[in-house]
């Protein structure tokens, strides 16, 4: 995508041990990097190096993307963007509508202010530990209705009759371990629910392919990944980034590493 717009930038990979995070923030402050992304086990610990945080990652609680403007440290957080950019490709508005995520992990935080921001009229969180998932609804409370429910229990089974968009957050399912799943009652599910999962390897997880198997439309975690991607790529640069290209980069690269 760098060369794509013409820009004199190059994008590398600097691996960075926990202990040695304040020393590598300020040694890319002086080197006048542009900005970076930020993963895991970074994520939150950043937070305390930079100068400001964006309200975005202040409230997920997260920061994957930095941006230097002459030596001010800016962390913001793009995942809610990457996250929202497939609903809105599928013509999906979540304003309203009754929506069900799988999971209250860390993956799930930017996703469900994603889907606050746009006013989800309701958000269910389906869950194995809901006394966990309970602190994490109850940080959000002040933006939304937030309710948790024990994924195996007939409420959740019987909720999802109500679901319009259903979200997998969790790693089950990833690979190598492709036959993973969390639990859904596939007849119960509400016929014309949307079922999005974030996870991007395989391309169709075991999840994916029996939502679709009943009749739903599907989406997976490429365009989240590339979405974020973008987002940070516009915040460096000011350059809004061929997206088409960059899920095609990725595509190849996932393709040729499970070859």
């Amino acid at each position: 995508a760098i060369e794509k717009a013409g820009l004199d930038y190059v994008y590398i990979s600097l691996p960075v041990p926990p202990d040695k995070l304040k020393e590598a923030v300020a040694g890319l402050r002086a080197m006048q990097f542009a900005g970076w992304n930020v993963t895991i086990p970074h994520k939150q610990a950043i937070m305390a190096e930079l100068d400001a945080v964006d309200e975005d990652a202040r409230i997920i609680g997260a920061v994957n993307t930095v941006v230097n403007r002459d030596g001010h440290l800016t962390g913001y957080n793009t995942d809610c963007i990457g996250f929202m950019q497939p609903l809105a490709q599928h013509n999906f508005s979540p304003k309203g509508r009754e929506v069900t995520l799988l999971g209250a992990g860390g993956a799930a935080r930017a996703v469900i202010w994603g889907l606050l921001r746009a006013k989800a009229g309701r958000i269910t969180l389906g869950v194995r530990n809901p006394a966990k998932a309970a602190r994490l609804a109850e940080e959000f409370s002040a933006y939304g209705e937030i309710q948790v429910l024990h994924w195996e229990d007939g409420a959740f089974a019987d909720h999802l009759a109500m679901t319009d968009l259903l979200v997998n957050t969790t790693p089950l399912g990833m690979y190598p371990h492709v036959e993973g799943m969390p639990p859904v009652d596939w007849a119960k599910l509400k016929k014309a629910a949307l079922v999005y999962d974030i996870i991007y390897t395989p391309a169709c997880t075991r999840f994916l392919s029996e939502a679709q198997e009943h009749g739903h439309t599907i989406i997976n975690g490429e365009g989240m990944l590339a979405g974020q991607g973008a987002a940070a790529f516009a915040l460096w640069t000011g350059v809004t980034p061929n997206l088409a290209l960059m899920k095609k980069a990725l595509r190849e690269e996932l393709a040729a590493r499970q070859s």
